[in-house]
């Protein structure tokens, strides 16, 4: 199974001074109009971990500047920011996107087994029978299932193969993903490519 970060990997990359590295922010949230008189503000979450928005919860508006969580309710899908204590206040964060690091998800979220973030899918091959069959360029989720969007291999494009083509994310389909080394091996893969 896959857990998503972000509804599609949409992501913000800065140079850390402090790391002097590049570092990848994830979109996982946008503000939404005000709610209340105390400045509450609806939360849009765009990830399977809407846990990660509790009191004191630190996220990226832009690489420059970030917002703290004072209060959030999560029954109601409510937030107020800190410093932030009336609804005139809080307009100015209306369509506000809230960002994270990889690192934060990988530390703050919890995968059971068998469960991958979707940026760690992104960029792994595809691989059925010792054949590369491309590589995976975004997943889509489509009702409750999520698709794999793999880029079909050169080598079988100028064989005429289609440029991309969709393979679902489940067994029969998938066999064993291998994060570490990037690889996902599936069966029916090359059937589906044909199909497409």
């Amino acid at each position: 199974m896959l857990r998503r970060w972000t509804r599609k990997p949409q992501s913000l990359s800065f140079m850390s001074e402090a790391m002097n590295q590049r570092t990848q922010l994830l979109h996982v949230a946008t503000l939404g109009k005000t709610v209340g008189l105390r400045g509450d503000m609806k939360l849009h979450i765009h990830s399977d971990f809407p846990e990660q928005f509790k009191s004191g919860s630190t996220f990226y508006l832009n690489p420059q500047a970030t917002v703290r969580l004072e209060h959030v309710n999560p029954a109601r899908g409510l937030v107020r920011l800190e410093g932030i204590e009336n609804p005139e206040d809080a307009k100015r964060y209306i369509n506000a996107k809230l960002y994270t690091t990889l690192e934060a998800t990988r530390q703050n979220c919890d995968l059971q087994a068998g469960e991958y973030f979707w940026f760690d899918i992104i960029g792994c091959r595809v691989v059925e029978s010792g054949v590369t069959l491309g590589m995976v360029k975004e997943i889509e989720r489509i009702g409750v299932q999520d698709y794999l969007l793999i880029a079909t291999d050169t080598a079988l494009v100028a064989q005429g193969e289609s440029a991309s083509f969709l393979l679902p994310y489940q067994p029969p389909f998938v066999v064993q993903t291998d994060i570490a080394e990037k690889v996902i091996m599936v069966a029916g893969g090359l059937d589906l490519l044909q199909a497409s």
